[in-house]
């Protein structure tokens, strides 16, 4: 089987990156063949003459991994699951089910040394205890994590620079975004449409990282009626999978469409004819198929031309999983239409459309606030490109930009305030109105000593730091000194509990005053209120006279 381009660049990536770290992580987008990819690297490991286990936490995905390296490589995997074992057998390719493997028992079976080569599948799973278990009783082994979705549940509440997959990965080897994969071709057109149905989450408490199921079932089933409403009326002549709290609510929201005459099946973990369920929804027997977020991994179905999310969740990871089910291609499929509803939420941002297309809050606001202007289906990648030309325009006509670069080139060895638009998102205003270049004594035959600026550029580790902050180092002529000072301010506002240089910035582009006051909490609960009201700054808060200290909104 011939890779495709992007698949021969990941396994290259993946095998080179092995020679300098222990485990590296591969990201591709649902639909993009990351079975394949990581079949062809096991592949080339049992040429080596190494052992591969394929790690994984559904019986689906051992399946599925085994079929695809059968169908690709010709090679026959045993199994490590239930009452079957490797153990004695030949095969050099195992799939495993991390249930089994964590026995302590069954594990203690395997000499330390016995795999040489561990690949996780779904790896945003990878930091939970069982997984840990198994990759500790392995310790020489290289891994590989394999995933659509490089986030996990319990990571939403954190930092993004503290998501817990790093302590298990050392790397990204590679990653293919979505919208790249839609531009070359390999994935469907993603078009969304906002329903004007206002359904208030602002009670649904939070467990592990995000909504309480049966609190969001409780407060959508009053609105089954009206979705199914919408439903019909936009999905006549397509093929539709909804993900809903409970099983119960998928249950209830099946019999709703039935009744009129909307022909609607329901599958669940326990369904004794879940096989000939998803063969029938295939065949077009049914137009809807509901379910308690069963499909969310290692079910493919490419006919499926409309997604329509009744489980609202603040976890990335889950809502691309959930839209992934559709993206891929088929003959006579145009599109995939995904419905979004309006959720209200005070305290939690929720995951919208333009979240599965950037993992920058700023550009997903914008894309956002792009779909709400129109009453018409929109094409996320057009919005994408909108928005990414609407920077470029607004960058070039910027005449202050251009005036204030021009000024440092010319006045280097001036005192400079070059924050450049930045200049309210921190207590920065002092830093770079006390900054001079650093300088040192030079002997000049014709004037004798003189002092002489210095000005060395960040390093790669200070860049990082501040472009992850909101900085842009190169267009503000940060040099290594002053990056410094910018990075200890960062760190020390960090341990204090206040609010960080991104927030600081979306608050006062909002009108918000004194914001560099603001404590992190009370800033990352102001977001989540912009974000609910889809960035729009709500009627009854003043942005100008808002004091989070004596304010109580929500």
């Amino acid at each position: 089987m011939k890779l495709r381009p992007y698949q021969q660049e990941a396994l290259t990536a993946v095998l080179s990156e092995w020679e300098r770290v222990k485990s590296t992580l591969l990201v591709l987008p649902t639909g993009c063949g990351k079975t394949i990819v990581f079949a062809k690297i096991a592949e080339n490991q049992v040429f080596e003459g190494k052992r591969v286990l394929i790690l994984a936490h559904r019986g689906e995905l051992l399946e599925q991994a085994s079929d695809k390296i059968y169908q690709s490589c010709h090679l026959i995997c045993a199994t490590e699951k239930a009452e079957q074992s490797c153990l004695g057998k030949p095969n050099r390719i195992v799939v495993g089910s991390v249930q089994s493997l964590t026995n302590p028992k069954r594990l203690d079976k395997f000499n330390e040394n016995y795999f040489d080569i561990i690949i996780i599948d779904e790896a945003h799973h990878a930091v939970s205890k069982s997984y840990q278990r198994v990759l500790q009783h392995f310790p020489n082994a290289k891994i590989l994590g394999v995933t659509a979705t490089p986030d996990r549940a319990e990571d939403a509440s954190r930092k993004k620079e503290d998501y817990a997959l790093r302590s298990v990965f050392d790397s990204c080897a590679y990653e293919y975004s979505i919208h790249q994969a839609i531009e070359d071709g390999y994935l469907c057109e993603i078009k969304t449409a906002t329903i004007p149905l206002k359904i208030d989450l602002s009670k649904v408490h939070i467990s592990a990282g995000d909504f309480k199921e049966n609190e969001i079932a409780d407060v959508l089933e009053p609105y089954l009626e009206q979705i199914a409403d919408q439903i019909i009326e936009r999905c006549e002549n397509r093929k539709t999978v909804v993900f809903l709290p409970l099983i119960r609510t998928a249950q209830a929201f099946r019999d709703i469409l039935n009744k009129r005459g909307f022909p609607a099946e329901e599958v669940n973990g326990e369904s004794l004819n879940r096989g000939e369920i998803l063969e029938k929804f295939e065949s077009g027997k049914y137009k809807v198929l509901c379910n308690s977020m069963l499909l969310t991994e290692g079910w493919d179905c490419p006919s499926v031309d409309c997604v329509v999310v009744l489980r609202p969740t603040k976890v990335r990871a889950l809502y691309s999983q959930m839209v992934g089910r559709g993206t891929r291609l088929c003959d006579g499929k145009e599109n995939l239409l995904l419905l979004d509803f309006l959720w209200h939420s005070a305290r939690h941002n929720l995951c919208h459309p333009a979240d599965i297309f950037t993992n920058d809050p700023e550009k997903a606001q914008k894309m956002t606030e792009k779909i709400l202007d129109s009453d018409e289906e929109q094409d996320l990648l057009e919005i994408e490109q909108e928005i990414e030309e609407d920077e470029k325009k607004k960058s070039a006509s910027d005449e202050r930009e251009s005036s204030l670069a021009k000024m440092i080139e010319e006045n280097a060895d001036k005192q400079e305030k070059i924050l450049d638009g930045l200049d309210y998102e921190l207590s920065f205003e002092k830093v770079f109105d006390s900054y001079s270049l650093p300088t040192q004594e030079v002997y000049n035959d014709d004037m004798g000593w003189h002092e002489e600026t210095i000005s060395l550029p960040p390093t790669e580790r200070q860049l990082e730091t501040l472009r992850k902050n909101g900085f842009d180092p190169e267009k503000q002529g940060i040099d290594r000194n002053l990056a410094f000072q910018i990075i200890s301010l960062i760190a020390e506002r960090s341990k204090q509990g206040l609010a960080s240089p991104k927030q600081l910035k979306q608050l006062k582009q909002k009108g918000f005053r004194h914001v560099e006051r603001w404590t992190y909490q009370q800033a990352s609960e102001m977001m989540g209120i912009l974000a609910d009201n889809h960035w729009r700054t709500p009627k009854h808060i003043a942005p100008q006279t808002y004091n989070p200290q004596k304010s109580k909104v929500s």
